[in-house]
Parts: structure tokens; C-alpha cells; sequence
């Protein structure tokens, strides 16, 4: 009988651990923002308007995951008339297509920092991508931290142009709060 109990006791105790992700709550005035070439200058933008669903545990990894959203009207380049010709239909057609979405698909520990392989939907487009992102923790708060580069003809954003780049930077800021 002891035997069983021992053995009970032990599989409760796993299975709690199992569960002790931490879940995180995105913070209000995170944004994304990004960097373009236009016409041979640096266009600068943001987009704001961030959910998510967040379970991370740095020791924790194979259990962690990162689902995120964006709203793509949310975009802001400090032009309104450029913002509003990016939410049509050539570009984020956000009446279509609101929501900028990621899902990790896998989350390992590389040296110091950590490497997302995620899941990117813009458009009607998903592809496969790998951000490589810190995460900073500090009592009950925390920063998720990280850049890439994609191209946005990859997601149907725009068509071709002589003036406006290919390669967009990306740059990611988080901060998140234990919930």
C-alpha cells in the first residue's frame, strides 16, 4: 500500500511540474516597430494593438509557447496618408486579413538567448521563420527582446517596386507581467 502511495504521490508531483509554466500578460504600449527603405531613406514604423498568449519557463522550454496577434490597422509611420494606403488592399488589406499572427512551433536555448521557430501568418500567407529573441526577467516582470528580417514580398505586402526594399527589420520590445 505504501508502494502505491509513493507512486501516486510521485506522479501528482510530476504533473505539477508539468504545469508550472509561468503565463505572461502582454503589457499595455508594447509594440512592434520596423525599419524600410523607400526611395533609398529608412521609413521607420510601428504597430501596436498586441495579444497574447504566453506560457515561458526558461528551464521549461519544450512545454513553453508564444502566441501572439497584431492588429494590422494598428500600423503607424508618423504619415497618415501612407498608414491608410498601407491598410489597403496592395498592402496589408486589413479589412481582409485584421491580424498579424504568430505561433511557435518550438522554442530552444542558443548560448545566451533563445531561438523561436514560429509559425508567421500575414495575408493569406504562413511561413515558417526563426527569431532569435533574450528574455529578461525581473521579479515579476519581464522583456522579451529580439530582431529579424523578412521579406514582405514573401507575404504578398505590396508588389514589386524600384523604390520601396524587399528586406523589412524587425524588432521586438515586449515587456510582460507574470498573470
Amino acid at each position: 500500500m505504501k508502494k502505491w502511495l509513493s507512486v501516486f504521490l510521485i506522479f501528482i508531483f510530476m504533473s505539477v511540474s508539468v504545469e508550472a509554466q509561468t503565463r505572461w500578460k502582454v503589457q499595455p504600449g508594447a509594440k512592434v516597430t520596423f525599419k524600410i527603405k523607400n526611395a533609398g531613406f529608412n521609413v521607420d514604423g510601428s504597430f501596436s494593438g498586441i495579444s497574447a498568449n504566453i506560457l515561458f519557463e526558461a528551464g521549461q522550454l519544450a512545454q513553453s509557447s508564444i502566441e501572439a496577434s497584431i492588429k494590422a490597422n494598428t500600423i503607424n509611420t508618423g504619415i497618415t496618408a501612407r498608414d491608410n494606403h498601407l491598410r489597403r488592399s496592395d498592402y496589408f488589406y486589413v479589412e481582409k486579413y485584421p491580424l498579424i499572427k504568430v505561433n511557435s512551433q518550438k522554442i530552444i536555448k542558443q548560448g545566451n538567448q533563445y531561438l523561436g521557430y514560429f509559425n508567421l501568418s500575414i495575408r493569406e500567407v504562413s511561413k515558417s521563420i526563426e527569431i532569435p529573441f533574450t528574455f529578461s526577467q525581473s521579479g515579476d516582470q519581464a522583456v522579451f527582446s529580439g530582431s529579424f528580417t523578412l521579406n514582405r514580398r514573401d507575404y504578398n505586402v505590396g508588389g514589386w517596386s524600384m523604390v520601396l526594399g524587399n528586406e523589412v527589420q524587425i524588432f521586438l520590445q515586449i515587456p510582460v507581467e507574470k498573470e
